[in-house]
């Protein structure tokens, strides 16, 4: 009589990525998934939507989601980034809390509170740990410890992938099982338009200054996909006239440049030629306008 091999269960789950601005939590997400799904620049706020970057295995699909990161908000664009941060807590399977060596344990208390009443196994993750001492970080496990009882504490240096394996590893065994969500050759669940608009605002973010990155948003118009290349016009939107002419620069130099860092990234992403264009406009405050903000994928109730 033939042994009967039984095939093993399939398990899935959502992994959400939450924590406060700047403490690395999109240098995991990508070092997780693998691709460069999130956009990683040095200002804070640079993750405005929930994004989500898909590991398949034959037996295993984690879903990880990357968030903005918490603030208390100032106004209406900030609101939706909120949400979407406090949205991830609802349907975690396994919560990832990226703090960092840097920061205070009792900074946004009021998130952390939600956090503390959460059923799902929480991981507490101290990022950043080349910038501390030894002892340091012990001071730093036990003060997190006193405000997050119920995590485990994983320390990490995502820059340098210092005891990122063993991370993965200890997510891969909390996954509940379950079919997989998603097709198991995808990588996220935003259309390509949406990488177009996150590879162009990263390049806004490295290139100006002060408080132009955060009053501008990008529009893909247009993406045409050919056999060879990609025909793609893009908006930048801005708030102010004075921001408009900031963003194009002297003779259009400054909007050439990013369009051109831009493209590069593109083709890397896409592996294919890309043919952009891209244009500016103004809509007067913006980020404060609720048919503005829906327009431009931010959820507000």
């Amino acid at each position: 009589m033939s042994e009967v091999v039984q095939e093993p269960t399939h398990r899935s789950g959502f992994v959400n990525i939450v924590g406060n601005p700047n403490v690395g939590k999109s240098t995991l997400m990508n070092l997780l998934v693998g691709e460069r799904v999130s956009i990683i620049t040095a200002k804070a706020q640079t993750t405005r939507h929930r994004i989500m970057g898909i590991v398949n295995t034959p037996e295993l699909q984690i879903v990880y989601s990357d968030t903005p990161g918490v603030l208390r908000p100032n106004y209406k664009l900030q609101e939706s980034m909120l949400e979407f941060s406090e949205s991830a807590l609802g349907d975690a399977d396994v919560l990832l809390y990226v703090t960092d060596t840097v920061e205070t344990a009792d900074k946004n208390e009021f998130f952390l509170e939600r956090v503390r009443g959460l059923q799902c196994p929480v991981l507490l993750v101290i990022n950043k740990v080349d910038l501390t001492t030894q002892s340091g970080l012990e001071e730093l496990v036990e003060r997190w410890h006193r405000e997050l009882p119920q995590a485990e504490i994983i320390p990490i240096s995502a820059l340098n992938n210092f005891n990122v394996q063993p991370l993965r590893r200890r997510i891969e065994s909390l996954i509940p099982p379950s079919p997989p969500y998603f097709d198991k050759d995808a990588l996220t669940d935003k259309p390509a338009r949406f990488f177009v608009t996150e590879i162009i605002r990263e390049k806004v973010l490295l290139y100006y200054q002060k408080e132009i990155p955060y009053s501008v948003e990008v529009v893909v118009e247009s993406f045409k996909e050919e056999d060879e290349r990609i025909h793609i016009q893009a908006l930048i939107i801005v708030e102010r006239d004075s921001q408009k002419g900031i963003i194009i620069g002297h003779k259009g130099a400054a909007l050439k440049k990013v369009g051109m860092m831009a493209r590069k990234d593109m083709e890397r992403f896409f592996d294919k030629r890309i043919f952009l264009e891209i244009f500016v406009k103004v809509e007067k405050d913006w980020r404060s306008r609720d048919n503005m903000l829906r327009a431009y994928g931010y959820r507000l109730d």
